[in-house]
């Protein structure tokens, strides 16, 4: 090659590596009847690419994982013993046979027409999708001889009906975690209209969950506070008890907040905190839940408390905080991430 020379560009490259060409030399010229002949593809072979999983097939597979939860048939369950009843039916621990789980069998009381039926179908569908560590899991529902059967997650230690708690570090958190299950229903405009100790559940981990808003919300289509039994109606709001308070409009949300403040207020206490009574009868609780001023906690209690109380027991229901504005009050701040050992003691005589 003359030393003037421009190098040609080869027909094909090469594949095999080789040094770069010097920085020094001329820059190459594209020779412009070079052309590399691509093979022809049928469009009927063509594969798209396989897309990222979605939120929805990642849901789908957790389903999945958790299927042995929602195929527990009736038949592979055993009764083991009652562990609770009430107004809306009867609770067992129960224990699945081929998988040894135990769980709560929520028998649901009263013959149903077709109309409440469906109803009850659609609520269980929610309670289904219902996922929150402070709010106890369901399972499945059998329709059965007639009764409607929930299964449910277990809570080995049991309700806190009967729970004297008067350490406000302990109420604190054991505040926290109801309110966080509360808010999550809230968020999801579902309202449990049945709060009471005895609708909360504590295992030996430690971890309190609300139960029974479910069948709180089908018995709730049936029946109204004159119908009630007499331990749901200390819990109700005034509003709810007598419509005329509030110009007949009721506020389930505020109503589930006041229920929830005479449930921690009955904690710290260790009693009932309105004067007639949980055990009176239906005329002397309506003239003291709305007839009276709210309950108070003793001045003897922390001022964050006290105001606490105060922001669930207001008589005007639109002056109740939210349970998201209530997870934000100091006396919910201070609170520890455990519950104390003693939150469960033996059952209060009224």
């Amino acid at each position: 090659m003359l030393p003037n020379q421009q190098p040609q560009l080869l027909p094909v490259a090469s594949s095999s590596p080789g040094p770069a060409p010097s920085a020094n030399k001329g820059r190459l010229r594209r020779r412009a009847e070079l052309r590399v002949p691509l093979p022809q593809r049928a469009i009927s072979l063509a594969v798209p690419l396989p897309l990222p999983p979605t939120a929805t097939s990642t849901q789908s597979l957790a389903s999945i994982a958790t299927a042995p939860f929602q195929q527990v048939n009736l038949s592979e369950i055993v009764r083991v013993n009652r562990i609770g009843s009430g107004a809306g039916g009867t609770v067992y621990k129960v224990v699945h046979r081929p998988s040894s789980r135990v769980y709560a069998l929520k028998v649901i009381y009263g013959n149903h027409d077709e109309s409440v039926r469906r109803q009850i179908c659609r609520e269980i569908e929610i309670l289904r999708d219902v996922d929150h560590p402070n709010i106890v899991k369901c399972h499945e529902m059998y329709d059965h001889n007639g009764e409607i059967q929930v299964l449910l997650e277990f809570m080995d230690v049991g309700s806190l009906e009967g729970a004297h708690i008067s350490h406000e570090q302990n109420l604190s958190d054991l505040s926290r975690q109801i309110l966080s299950g509360l808010n999550y229903l809230h968020r999801r405009h579902i309202v449990h209209r049945d709060i009471k100790p005895s609708n909360l559940l504590i295992n030996s981990k430690k971890n309190v969950k609300i139960a029974d808003f479910g069948v709180s919300r089908i018995l709730d289509q049936t029946m109204d506070p004159c119908n009630s039994s007499v331990g749901t109606i200390a819990y109700m709001s005034p509003e709810r008890i007598n419509t005329d308070l509030n110009h007949g409009q009721y506020d389930g949300y505020a109503g589930d907040i006041w229920s929830f403040g005479v449930s921690i207020l009955e904690f710290y206490l260790g009693r009932f905190p309105f004067a007639a009574g949980r055990q009176g009868d239906w005329a002397s609780l309506m003239c003291a839940i709305c007839m009276s001023q709210p309950p108070q906690a003793p001045p003897t209690a922390s001022f964050e408390f006290r105001h606490f109380i105060s922001c669930c027991l207001q008589m005007d229901p639109t002056r109740r905080l939210t349970a998201a504005q209530l997870l934000q009050h100091p006396f919910i701040a201070r609170g520890q991430n455990q519950v104390a050992q003693n939150l469960h003691p033996p059952p209060l005589s009224s």
